[in-house]
């Protein structure tokens, strides 16, 4: 198999995945538009996602360190912290599970995905035009009910092309909470999330990694680290670009390559 798959692909779930993009939405695309077929490609894609959620524990690891020894200690600005990322995670969770055959049916629609990146786009600019000022500077001051309303909404993107970080930044934006803690509080939420994804994803397909022609693990590893590569560049300008500039130059390209890759699949 051709090296340049998996580093490609790795690289768009990289640049997608903190973004309010949608990085599933994204690898999608790319496999339909370069050929591949969806399904022999599913589980890699899930599996990558490792590795950008790696670049966060290495990005943040004085924030874990400190929260750690923090719990050790039972300060309570650490058990805040905590709490507030385990809260938010549980309604995926269960979620998750629950309609689990329902959103892999979903994963291999194109349709979807661009649908999905126009009105992801629209909402966004809503969002950002209503967004009042706060006080909610850091991810331990997160009211708890302001989190478990971040964890409801990060539910819709189990729908393919809304964007996990999109769908939890623009829920605390919308709740609230200052760009930059939405967004760093949606890096620190992805860890739980795409763990408990991948894991599933695992145990759902196993027999498929050991198939004939099936991806395996050398082709996956490759991935996962240029996935995360790239990943750790793209958090460190994404968080500075945020705090300058918003969301909005996000929106506008979803709504762009949403409607270039509609006409696409129209009319292709």
């Amino acid at each position: 198999m051709d090296i340049s798959t998996p580093i490609l692909l790795g690289i768009v779930e990289g640049l997608t995945e903190f973004l309010p993009v949608s990085s599933t939405g994204h690898l999608i695309l790319a496999t339909k538009l370069l050929g591949y077929d969806a399904s022999k490609w599913e589980v890699f894609n899930i599996v990558i996602q490792l590795g950008a959620i790696l670049a966060v524990v290495v990005l943040y690891w004085r924030t874990f360190w400190a929260v750690l020894q923090g719990l050790m200690r039972r300060d309570a600005t650490s058990i805040r912290f905590t709490r507030n990322v385990l809260v938010a995670f549980i309604p995926a969770a269960v979620i998750g599970m629950a309609l689990h055959k329902r959103i892999e049916a979903l994963l291999g629609d194109a349709f979807v995905v661009a649908v999905a990146l126009i009105l992801g786009g629209m909402a966004i600019l809503a969002i950002e035009w209503r967004a009042k000022k706060t006080t909610v500077t850091g991810v331990a001051d997160i009211p708890l009910k302001t989190v478990i309303g971040i964890g409801f909404i990060q539910c819709l993107a189990m729908i393919p092309g809304v964007s996990r970080s999109g769908a939890t930044i623009m829920g605390a934006l919308s709740l609230g909470v200052e760009r930059r803690t939405a967004a760093e509080f949606s890096f620190f939420l992805a860890i739980p999330t795409m763990l408990g994804a991948t894991v599933v994803q695992l145990a759902s397909h196993r027999h498929e990694l050991t198939a004939p022609g099936a991806i395996g693990p050398g082709i996956i590893a490759i991935g996962f680290v240029a996935a995360f590569v790239v990943a750790l560049a793209v958090i460190k300008a994404f968080v500075s670009i945020v705090t300058r500039h918003g969301f909005a130059p996000f929106a506008w390209y979803r709504i762009v390559a949403g409607s270039a890759a509609l006409i696409w699949i129209l009319h292709g």
